[in-house]
Order: C-alpha cells, then sequence, then structure tokens
C-alpha cells in the first residue's frame, strides 16, 4: 500500500474524484498553475485541465459565493481559502447562502461544495496564520465540519465530502502536512512515512461523516481530541503513564456522540483538547455534551486544555500552544480529582 504525506492525500482525493465526477472543479487563489500555497493541488490543472482546475481572484467572498451558485446548478466545486485565517471575508456567504440553502429553497436547491483551509498553528505563523475557527462553524446550523489527524482520514474524509449534498468545512492542521506533531517543536519531525496512517490505499474510499475512532485504548480517563491535538495528547499519555483513552472526533459536525458516550461512562473522567482559544471554544460543546450524557458517571469535574485568550502570538508560540506537558497537566489533574 502506498504511504503519502498529508498533502498527497488530500491532492490524491482530488484527484479520484475529479477522475470519477465530471461535475467536481477546484479553484482558489494559486489552486490552479502554482498548486496551491502548500501544494495540495498541485498538478491537478495540468491533469484536468483550466476548466476543471483554475485560479481566482484574492476575494474569498467571490470565491465562495461563485462556488454556492456553481453547486446550486449541479457542480461540486471544492475551493480553497490559502489560510483559514482568511475565510472571515466569505464567512457570510458560508452562513447566509451556503448553509441555508437547503432551507430556504425547501430542498428544491442544494449546495454540494467543499471549502477547504489550512487551520492551527505550529509553523510560526504568527496572528494571522494560525488561527482555529473551527468554532465559528460548528454554531451554523447547515454546515458539517471536519477536522482530520492523518493522510488516512484525510483522503477519505475529503472523498465523502465532496460527495456530500451539505456544504463542508474542512479544515487541515498544517503542522501534520508532512508528518505527526506530538508537540515537542525541538526534536526532528517525524514523516508520515513511518507511521501507520501515513498507508493510503489507491482509488476511492471514504470515511464516513460522524464516525469518530479511538485512537488509544485505556480505562482510567477519555481525551477528546482532533486534528493535531490527537498526537499530542497521545504524547501526553505516554509521558504521564496515565492510562487515557484517546478519541479522535474526525468530524465535530456531525459528532459521533455515542463513541463518546460509552468511553466516558467507562473511564468516568473526560479532558477535552483542542487547540483554539478557550473561551467559546468547541470543546465548551463537549463538556455539556458529556455532561448532560455522562453526569452520574464522571468521578470528576470534566477538563479543558486549549489555546490562551489571545491572538495567536508569534514570539512566545510555544507557550500558546497546548503541548504534551499542559494536556500532561491536565491527565494528572482530573485523575485525583
Amino acid at each position: 500500500m502506498p504511504r503519502m504525506t498529508m498533502i498527497e492525500a488530500i491532492r490524491d482525493a482530488h484527484a479520484v474524484k475529479m477522475e470519477e465526477d465530471p461535475s467536481v472543479v477546484v479553484y482558489g487563489e494559486d489552486v490552479g498553475y502554482f498548486g496551491g500555497v502548500f501544494r495540495c493541488t498541485a498538478g491537478l490543472q495540468e491533469r484536468f485541465g483550466k476548466n476543471r482546475c483554475f485560479d481566482a481572484p484574492i476575494n474569498e467572498s467571490g470565491i465562495v459565493g461563485t462556488a454556492i451558485g456553481m453547486a446550486a446548478y449541479g457542480l461540486r466545486p471544492v475551493v480553497e481559502m490559502q489560510f483559514a485565517d482568511y475565510v472571515y471575508p466569505a464567512y457570510d456567504q458560508i452562513v447566509s447562502e451556503a448553509a441555508r440553502l437547503r432551507y430556504r429553497s425547501a430542498n428544491d436547491f442544494t449546495a454540494p461544495l467543499v471549502v477547504r483551509m489550512p487551520t492551527g498553528g505550529g509553523i510560526f505563523g504568527g496572528q494571522t496564520h494560525s488561527q482555529s475557527p473551527e468554532a465559528l462553524f460548528t454554531h451554523v446550523s447547515g454546515l458539517k465540519t471536519v477536522v482530520p489527524s492523518n493522510p488516512y482520514d484525510a483522503k477519505g474524509l475529503l472523498i465523502a465530502a465532496i460527495e456530500d449534498n451539505d456544504p463542508v468545512i474542512f479544515l487541515e492542521p498544517k503542522r501534520l502536512y508532512n508528518g505527526p506533531f506530538d508537540g515537542h517543536h525541538d526534536r526532528p519531525i517525524t514523516p508520515w512515512s513511518k507511521h501507520p496512517l501515513g498507508e493510503v490505499p489507491e482509488g476511492r474510499y471514504i470515511v464516513p461523516l460522524g464516525k469518530g475512532v479511538v485512537r488509544r485504548e485505556g480505562a482510567a480517563v477519555t481525551v477528546l481530541a482532533y486534528g493535531t491535538m490527537v498526537h499530542v495528547a497521545e504524547e501526553a499519555a505516554r509521558m504521564t503513564e496515565v492510562d487515557a483513552e484517546i478519541i479522535d472526533l474526525r468530524t465535530l459536525v456531525p459528532l459521533d456522540l455515542e463513541l463518546i458516550e460509552t468511553s466516558v461512562k467507562k473511564t468516568g473522567r473526560c479532558v477535552v483538547v483542542h487547540e483554539a482559544t478557550m473561551t467559546s471554544g468547541f470543546g465548551a460543546e463537549l463538556c455539556a455534551l458529556v455532561e448532560e450524557a455522562c453526569f452520574y458517571h464522571l468521578e470528576a469535574p470534566i477538563l479543558r486544555v486549549a489555546g490562551w485568550d489571545t491572538p495567536y502570538p508569534h514570539a512566545q508560540e510555544w507557550d500558546y500552544f497546548p503541548g504534551p506537558a499542559r494536556v500532561g497537566g491536565a491527565l494528572k489533574q482530573v485523575m485525583e480529582g
């Protein structure tokens, strides 16, 4: 089975669907000739032509707005924001148009489009290239929100997203593009070629939206994470020797609440980890859902580990980033509760 980086897996997902379905088109800023700022679409224009993969003006609102029109009339556009930080000019189009189209048209029209964007920090991008805005989308009825943590899932989830008949926000943790990242920035990068989830099948397969997975089985505490934080949580469990069960949510909306509930009822404890800022982050929703479903099984308060409520810093990136030491501290604390 071939091994791929997350970049290659995302590119392969595009190619599989473009080969299979002529209604799939791909575009965005520098997506065509250059192949995207992170090269996720490299070679697609040469292979499928300028009508299927092309560059767009620097106008995020226009990119998403035209994608909504294309989707309403039978195409399946996949558009790329260069960074998640740049999506805000398109937010009105996503929320007021794409997310509402099926409802406001009484199901006469749908918006089968995917908005891809690199998310998160860990690359010294500073405040305008490191944000994690997933909570802004999970709050909106009509949108699905996906955050893969590895190449295998990235390809399968992207194919599932392209095939979905509703708009999907597809957030790609940029720190994971070339290898898993456990939070130790001062260590050599581990490539995906040495990780089991770097094995990516050829051709079409899907990872269903709404299905999480247990990445590490344990009996003492449940850790809910997604994206980069899955790998950080695994490292924190190793460092602390806490018998943590780590769940990779994979999709935030729809959410695999059944998997979460089963795990928390088994362990009796829960830690929620995400890179986005703490206040009103998606972790707050997870805490509420766990408390509602598992209150009488909890043996300690649910803890959150997240980014600080500040703009993402440049010089103090690793003080902001929820690394294995902070996650490990939460694991020890919840075990004492």
